[in-house]
């Protein structure tokens, strides 16, 4: 049975430019004919370099994607800033349209150690489902569980690459698109997008839209499809607590000289408990409630719990048993990691003279990183603890015997677009009557800077995600599911002939 919200969805109505299962079936026709073409092009582009620190192959990568976008048709620039990676904006204008909708990806990808892949990062493999390289451009038949292996494969070029292949498909069946197409790629999404707010304010005309689709992120993990209504802000914090200013004898002064990864570990476990709740005090003061239809929508996602932990090769998980999706709807505290002395081979009987964490946290409506700062640093001082911001000296040594070093990474707010807005319904319709029935999800666990594109308008911003859930996102042999990417296809030529211009 389909939820009462899918059903109210339905209702809505498709554009009378073109029936979405009609230009999916199209695109499908369409991209089986000419998957040697779109992978080939797809390979080249994932060639390229991608670290938004690269600045030469960062400005390579801006070039291809402009230049894919013009073979198309569409009228494409780069917007600039200085130090910055360039944005690609891209037009498809139509003639007396009244809205333009814009497709947001990014086209940077995260940093690489190439000795945990199994080939070349930036070399593109084709494997099959038992891990086998393939020789796709001689395949006279590819195989959509064939798996295309390369940084960025996933996360976050496959929507790239799925977009303008839309495009493709949509001029050989003779559709247009129903309103004004507006691509937007960035270059530093993966180094936390600092340059995004300065772009959006720089240039407003050439990143103005009525409505936005992030397009970035795995789908769910039961396969299906889905809308992302929202995603969790986030803020990095590096904590330092010192020790002796030389490492010492732990037989001559141990149980003496304070241990700075035990006064660490121990400052930790006052931050959070082992099921994940943050015992700093306020945290969860300013988190907003969920709506009714965002508590009906969690109530349908697809259970593959069971699955999760059994691929995740673990037999418990933290929140006390509640649902992961319930959980993504409340802040998180996560132990990125701790470095302090050695272990194994190398380590010594020394008190160490430092420890430090780096931790995120994943912040939900209504908190900021501005709002959570001063909480956690109240809790810090609660403990006993001295603030710096500097490595202390000796002075400050003698004089205080709890010192802790904050250093306050970047980040930005949570965001969240309601459920029952027109937008909303539409997209939801348009993939239902596509034959992609999305999961409706509220919010996402990770973070994306959706919250730019709403402030001061709060215009609609929903992500819609086409990467596999086990792409390795992040890690080493990222990988793409091919059936995902041809999804991604039908779905983007669904969205591009069917959403309507507002009636007058």
């Amino acid at each position: 049975m389909k939820s009462a919200l899918i059903a109210a969805l339905i209702l809505i109505g498709t554009s009378a430019f073109a029936d979405p299962a009609a230009t999916a079936k199209q695109a499908r026709t369409w991209r089986a004919n000419h998957e040697h073409e779109i992978l080939a092009e797809f390979s080249d582009l994932l060639s390229i370099p991608n670290l938004a620190s690269d600045t030469t192959n960062i400005q390579r990568n801006a070039d291809a994607i402009r230049e894919m976008c013009e073979k198309r048709g569409l009228v494409a620039k780069l917007l600039t800033l200085e130090g910055a990676p360039p944005v690609v904006v891209a037009n498809l204008t139509v003639p007396n349209a009244k809205r333009t909708i814009a497709f947001y990806a990014h086209y940077d990808g995260q940093p690489v150690d190439t000795s945990q892949w199994k080939s070349q990062p930036w070399k593109p493999v084709m494997r099959d489902s038992g891990s086998n390289d393939v020789d796709w451009l001689h395949a006279k038949k590819i195989d959509p569980e064939w798996r295309l292996f390369a940084r960025s494969a996933g996360d976050d070029k496959a929507p790239i690459m799925a977009m303008l292949a839309a495009l493709d498909a949509m001029r050989a069946a003779g559709l247009k698109p129903s309103t004004n197409l507006r691509l937007v790629f960035e270059g530093e999404e993966e180094a936390g997008s600092p340059h995004l707010a300065d772009y959006l304010k720089q240039f407003p005309s050439e990143l103005r839209a009525d409505a936005w689709l992030f397009c970035d992120g795995p789908v769910h993990q039961s396969r299906r499809m889905e809308l992302v209504f929202g995603a969790r802000g986030t803020i990095g914090l590096d904590l330092t607590v010192y020790g002796p200013v030389k490492g010492l004898h732990d037989g001559h002064y141990g149980n003496w000289v304070p241990n700075p990864i035990v006064r660490l570990t121990h400052l930790i476990d006052s931050m959070r408990d082992e099921t994940g709740h943050i015992l700093i005090k306020g945290f969860y003061d300013d988190v907003r409630a969920p709506s009714a239809a965002e508590k009906e929508a969690l109530a349908k996602i697809p259970n593959v719990e069971a699955d999760l932990r059994s691929e995740f090769g673990i037999s418990s998980t933290e929140g006390n048993g509640k649902p992961l999706n319930e959980l993504l709807m409340t802040p998180g505290l996560n132990l990125r990691g701790i470095e302090s002395g050695h272990v194994g081979d190398q380590a010594s009987n020394t008190i160490p003279t430092e420890a430090r964490a780096s931790i995120d946290f994943r912040l939900v409506p209504d908190e900021t990183p501005e709002s959570i700062k001063p909480l956690v640093e109240r809790h810090l001082e609660a403990q006993g603890y001295t603030i710096v911001r500097e490595p202390p000296d000796v002075a400050t040594r003698l004089a205080k015997p709890r010192i802790v070093k904050v250093d306050w990474g970047s980040g930005y707010p949570a965001s969240r677009t309601s459920l029952d807005l027109p937008f909303s319904r539409e997209l939801a319709s348009i993939m239902t009557t596509a034959g992609r029935e999305p999961v409706l999800l509220p919010t996402a666990g990770g973070s994306l800077p959706m919250d730019l594109f709403q402030r001061g308008n709060n215009f609609p911003v929903i992500a819609f995600p086409i990467a596999n859930h086990d792409d390795n996102q992040h890690s080493a042999n990222e990988n793409l599911r091919l059936q995902n990417l041809w999804d991604g296809i039908e779905v983007f030529a669904a969205f591009f002939s069917s959403l309507e211009s507002p009636k007058n």
